[in-house]
């Protein structure tokens, strides 16, 4: 399933609410819009922060010319631009979009007129700590403490502002909230997490195993689920033809990073029938440190990272790999995983399965991603985000919204599907990815409260926070684009393939078990966060086929909606009245039988509040990729 990272602080000047918008900034100062968090109320004030708690923020610089950068990075990634593909090197787009020396030396000088002390610095940011009272003064807005979910945090009282004479240098400050948590400093990571098997019966293909001894589902008899798709499988159902992402680099974004990865993928592509790697195919960029493992659960990000990287190279087994790990799982150390894919161009196509849910990004944090993505999209590189696991986030957050960084607009948020592969690797359909489950009954006979309830399922639905991109317009329907108000915002996802655990991937991992021991086994896995990795092979594929980058791929993407380059998924691919399940066999104790088993059916197609239809929909997009598409960027696209 998609990891779910804490947003710490991180100013995108949308959906700022109007009381903060409308705070009085002091004379001779600029508002930095957006860096008083919406939680930061009158109601939730517990009063001021003690002057000698101590702060750590980055003020992230705006380079020579954001509007421009704006304007080029659309530009450069619409196939109906005259600029479009003509991309800059990282070099080019620092001497042209990136921060002067001189804008970096006034900011640091006002920074430390104020008391503050510079812990780091780089062409992206400069990062200071100090107590509140110097934050205050530098930043002219008062610290308090709030109440939120049961904690209380500081934040600033109303939105920071720099001095008017540094305006087009500062993009923002993160930092000066320390909502969720702060980061705790540690050198070493964690060994392999606690093991987990599946139990079986199994398809080896969808449909090849019924279980005929189980109750009906839907009045008739149901298939066990896959074992596991493989590579072959997917790239079948995908259209991935003789194309292999030969010359096509792609990076892969977690948290931490897995220490027996590249022993666990290789092992793995031996056992499945994909093509051994070449010496120097997978790398790794990491960290000299890490921190927060206990708060980010370290370990858990391992299986996280083996999926990532065995599904793209499933997909796509010629392409190289490099992997960048973050320090933590925390804004500030992701984004500098990002950066370092963006500053040193390590990959043209970057895929990532973190994020979390919109109410949690700060303005501030949308901000910087936003600088990132863009400085990306004029250097041909795209970032696809899976859109999340809990379909519209009311069951787990109480409240319908999207997930972050994929609402960005500059962004490919990649939803998910429940995926029928039949024998000889023949594409059956797919429905939307959305889960409900009803357990055996103590008897055999029946399902209890059949369906039962929604699980999890494709994360999707519209931003409050981000306007409609150029890219959405025609395609989106209004009842979607304007659910929020009358004001047409992003919808998410953008495109969509194999996400539902239930028919997922089978991936191969390093792991601890019970009796202590550490050995590799495989196990199925699903959610968009195998979505996101496919569909960046997929990618690597078509960026293969064109034969130079895609970039920033959405243009493209919705250039060729409504056409017969996509699977128009639908949750009733088979027929209106016709609803879909699978049966699953589970261990008890996740590794063997000796605790039991739990039998249970999943229905398909059932994501909480979404639902996936004809044309453009907020579960799958405009679809996953059909035979043909990967072709289709040999040549310019034609109707």
């Amino acid at each position: 399933m998609a990891a779910t990272l804490p947003l710490l602080a991180g100013a995108l000047a949308l959906g700022i609410p109007s009381a903060q918008a409308a705070d009085p900034v002091p004379s001779g100062r600029a508002a930095l819009a957006g860096t008083q968090p919406v939680w930061a109320t009158g109601s939730a004030d517990q009063g001021a922060t003690a002057g000698s708690t101590k702060v750590n923020a980055r003020v992230y610089l705006a380079g020579r010319d954001a509007k421009g950068l704006d304007a080029y990075a659309a530009a450069v990634s619409d196939p109906q631009s005259a600029s479009y593909g003509k991309y800059l090197s990282a070099a080019q787009a620092q001497q042209r979009f990136g921060a002067t020396q001189e804008q970096i030396d006034a900011v640091t000088k006002w920074l430390k007129s104020s008391g503050l002390t510079i812990t780091g610095s780089n062409q992206h940011y400069i990062a200071v700590s100090g107590d509140a009272a110097a934050a205050q003064k530098a930043f002219a807005t008062q610290l308090h403490n709030y109440r939120k979910s049961g904690r209380t945090y500081h934040a600033p009282s109303k939105n920071a502002s720099a001095p008017n004479a540094l305006q087009g240098a500062v993009l923002t400050v993160t930092g000066l909230d320390n909502a969720p948590h702060q980061s705790t400093h540690q050198d070493t990571l964690p060994g392999p997490g606690a093991g987990f098997r599946n139990a079986g019966p199994f398809s080896t293909y969808y449909g090849s195993n019924i279980a005929k001894t189980l109750p009906d589902a839907y009045g008739t008899k149901i298939p066990y689920a896959v074992h596991g798709y493989t590579g072959q499988q997917l790239r079948a159902a995908y259209g991935a033809g003789k194309y292999t992402g030969k010359g096509v680099t792609v990076a892969i974004t977690d948290a931490y990073a897995s220490p027996t990865m590249a022993s666990d993928a290789a092992k793995y592509a031996k056992r499945n029938g994909d093509k051994p790697y070449k010496t120097g195919q997978y790398t790794e960029v990491l960290p000299a440190d890490y921190n927060s493992t206990e708060a980010c659960g370290a370990s858990g990000w391992y299986g996280e990272e083996s999926l990532d990287v065995e599904a793209v190279h499933a997909v796509a087994p010629d392409a190289n790999i490099v992997y960048v790990g973050g320090a933590s799982c925390n804004d500030p150390d992701l984004l500098d995983a990002l950066n370092k894919v963006v500053d040193r161009h390590l990959a043209d196509i970057v895929s990532n399965s973190w994020g979390d849910i919109e109410a949690n990004e700060t303005p501030d944090a949308a901000a910087a991603y936003d600088q990132t993505f863009k400085l990306g999209a004029i250097e041909g590189i795209g970032f696809y985000f899976s859109s999340g696991d809990d379909g519209d986030q009311a069951a787990a957050s109480g409240k319908k919204q999207v997930d972050t960084p994929a609402n960005s607009a500059w962004v490919t948020a990649v939803g998910g599907t429940s995926l029928a592969v039949g024998k000889h690797d023949k594409y059956q359909f797919e429905t939307g990815w959305g889960t409900e489950k009803a357990s055996l009954s103590a008897d055999g006979k029946s399902w209890v409260n059949f369906p039962g309830a929604f699980t999890s399922g494709a994360g999707g639905g519209t931003s409050s926070t981000v306007k409609q991109p150029f890219y959405q317009r025609g395609v989106v329907p209004d009842s979607l684009a304007k659910a929020n108000g009358a004001t047409r915002m992003r919808t998410v996802p953008d495109i969509a393939a194999v996400a539902d655990p239930n028919t997922g991937f089978l991936v191969g991992q390093t792991q601890t078990w019970p009796d202590k021991s550490v050995s590799y086994d495989e196990y199925r896995i699903g959610g968009t966060s195998l979505a996101a990795p496919v569909t960046a092979g997929i990618q690597a594929l078509a960026q293969q086929a064109k034969r130079s980058p895609i970039g920033f791929a959405n243009p493209s993407i919705y250039e060729r909606f409504d056409s017969k380059l996509y699977h128009d998924v639908t949750d009733h691919p088979l027929g209106a009245s016709r609803d879909l399940a699978v049966a699953r066999v589970d261990f008890a104790n996740s590794v063997d039988a000796s605790g039991g088993l739990l039998t249970s059916v999943r229905t398909l197609g059932k994501d909480s509040s979404l639902a996936a239809t004809r044309g453009y929909d907020d579960v799958t997009g405009v679809g996953s990729p059909a035979p043909g598409y990967v072709a289709s960027y040999a040549n310019p696209f034609r109707r």
